[in-house]
């Protein structure tokens, strides 16, 4: 990736920054967004799915925050060290230059049992005077945050969450404190203030835990640590198969998707953030931190195109595992990272970006039937055991009742893809039962299930009903496309997912990727369905989508200048939020969302192997 240019410190209106100036860093446990001017506005401790205590991009003041630049006016500009999700931001004063590397570390055994954030500052230039402050926050919790002097490090405790912060010649500015024990009388934080030199390096390194105790890091390890962790990060890289076209952003988005790892369970997050406002107007905030299957499936997708074996595994696993304990038929819209239901949403008390509320925890998606589901499940099976993996008996078992499922399911109304209150007969639902049951299909044929006889010929039977369904009330002959839903005028752009799928790959899809583009398309930019330009931005995946589908219905031209477009879309270091505001450019929705890098991987992948 090009280095990007300098950009000046950027003003934050109401002390916020923009969203497309976010950065992110992880550990496959948790992630920070980190802004253009160094300073941290989000963090959960110590795991993704917590109350996080550094979450000022959802509420300036009371949100928390962990600031760290020069003590003068700068200009700044930022990179990942090859290969890794380890930040580098290079300052530029009057005084002189700096560079921070932050890092979410590993051990020397792997994921380290605690968080462990290291701001590594390394002088360059001249003298620069520098500041910092760390801030938590309590806008999502229910619990006082108090700091205690334990006699050798300061303590804040937030609930059951400890953080603790060490450094290295980072001239802490301790206020004066009558004694030991909880301290009632003095801001809950650390801050200080040092001046770098050429050459010189100063380490601040934050560590938490989540009801155990927490490790104050030894400095100078924590410095090692970030070697270690960029070697580890270069090290998983090296196994990364790509030898198609824009290899620079096809991998930039790949290592987005693994922050969106949650090592301990296996499970992949769709977003790394709750609340942030897909419409300036408010009311459309969500929480993405849970691992829905959808993303989920298409993620293992992207890591087995890529020859990672690993993550894949885990994944599935975790899937299997999580899918056949927690419901009657096996499906669920999403579960927590740890693989349990939702408990539904929870407002929260915050101001949330910009004013923008509400700020909540939770989602309310779940509970509802998806009909796509089945076969982002059972599609993803189709791969995995294509790239050499087995399944187990009981795995078996449960994919013959999910396609079983299908067969009676699709008959029914659903809330679609998109998560609508309002149950239809959408169309890209019942294109995606078709998907499932031609998945299942070819398990069957490939010996990976053995259901009982005759089974086969019903999902065949039920692929035949599915396709005379759409000809009769999906297919919309004034128009030229699909339809959204059974007796509706309006259109939905995920049925181009079903060109990838191979529902269909001819005229009717090639018709209905240019009705879209007429209708909801704004430059090389697409909105989800009829009417969402009063609602919302652009959606970044359906554009991905777009090209994904010309490629598979021959236009691989129009696919590969569209696919050169929209890989200018992300910000400097290649990160993606939900939506792009139409107009402005600025992006809307969670961030790093899983589904827009997905979607950057899939197109390549088919643009690739069709030209």
């Amino acid at each position: 990736m090009s280095e990007p240019d300098e950009h000046p410190a950027e003003p934050r209106p109401g002390g916020y920054a923009a969203l497309r100036g976010y950065a992110a860093i992880g550990d496959s446990r948790t992630v920070a967004l980190i802004a253009r001017d160094g300073r941290i506005d989000w963090l959960p401790v110590p795991s993704l799915d917590a109350r996080p205590m550094f979450a000022a991009i959802l509420d300036e003041e009371r949100g928390g925050r962990f600031e760290l630049q020069p003590d003068e006016p700068f200009s700044a500009t930022r990179r990942y060290v090859e290969g890794t999700n380890v930040l580098v931001t290079r300052f530029t004063a009057a005084s002189g230059v700096v560079e921070v590397t932050d890092a979410l570390v590993t051990g020397i055994a792997g994921r380290l049992p605690w968080m462990q954030l290291v701001r590594r500052i390394d002088g360059v230039e001249g003298a620069v005077p520098m500041r910092w402050i760390v801030a938590p926050g309590n806008v999502l919790g229910d619990y006082d945050v108090r700091r205690f002097d334990t006699g050798t490090v300061p303590l804040i405790r937030a609930g059951a969450t400890n953080i603790t912060l060490t450094g290295s010649d980072v001239g802490r500015e301790d206020p004066v404190h009558p004694g030991n024990g909880p301290a009632t009388d003095w801001g809950a934080d650390f801050r200080g203030a040092f001046t770098t030199g050429a050459g010189s390096r100063h380490v601040l390194c934050l560590s938490g835990t989540e009801d155990e105790p927490v490790r104050a890091p030894d400095p100078e390890i924590a410095d090692r640590s970030v070697e270690r962790t960029i070697e580890g990060w270069q090290t998983w890289s090296s196994a990364f198969d790509w030898d198609g076209p824009w290899p620079d952003q096809v991998l930039r988005s790949t290592l987005a998707l693994k922050l969106l790892l949650y090592s301990p369970t296996g499970s992949i997050a769709a977003a790394a953030t709750t609340s942030l406002p897909e419409d300036r107007d408010g009311g459309k905030n969500w929480d993405y931190r849970f691992a829905w299957v959808r993303d989920l499936a298409y993620t293992v997708d992207a890591f087995l195109r890529f020859g990672l074996r690993e993550e894949p595994h885990a994944a599935v696993s975790w899937m299997l595992r999580a899918l056949k304990n927690n419901t009657d038929d096996g499906m669920a819209v999403f579960l927590s990272l740890e693989g349990e239901p939702t408990d539904g949403v929870h407002e929260r008390p915050a101001a949330g970006w910009c004013g923008i509320g509400p700020v909540v925890a939770g989602n309310a998606a779940s509970g509802q039937l998806q009909l796509g589901i089945y076969a982002d499940l059972i599609a993803l099976m189709r791969s995995y055991t294509a790239d050499g993996n087995l399944l187990d008996a009981s795995s078996s078992d449960l994919l013959v009742r999910l396609a079983d499922a299908a067969c009676v399911q699709w008959r029914k109304k659903d809330s679609g893809m998109w998560e609508l209150p309002e149950v239809r007969h959408y169309v890209s639902s019942k294109m995606g039962c078709w998907q499932a049951l031609d998945a299942a299909c070819s398990l069957h044929d490939m010996g990976f299930v053995l259901p009982p006889k005759g089974t086969r010929e019903r999902w065949e039977k039920n692929k035949r009903l599915i396709r005379t369904w759409i000809d009769k009330h999906g297919w919309d002959e004034r128009r030229g496309a699909y339809r959204m839903a059974k007796g509706s005028g309006a259109l939905d752009a995920s049925v181009l997912l079903h060109t990838v799928s191979g529902y269909d790959r001819g005229e009717r899809m090639s018709r209905t990727i240019d009705a879209l583009r007429e209708e909801l398309g704004r430059g090389p930019l697409l909105y989800r369905y009829s009417g969402m330009e009063r609602e919302e931005g652009t959606f970044l995946a359906c554009a991905f989508w777009t090209a994904s589908a010309l490629a598979c219905v021959g236009r691989v031209e129009e696919a590969t200048a569209l696919m050169d477009e929209l890989v200018t879309l992300p910000n400097d270091v290649g990160i993606m939020a939900e939506m792009v505001e139409e107009g402005s450019g600025e992006f809307l929705g969670n961030l790093p969302q899983a589904l827009s890098h997905l979607a950057l991987v899939q197109a390549a992948s088919v643009i690739r192997d069709l030209t």
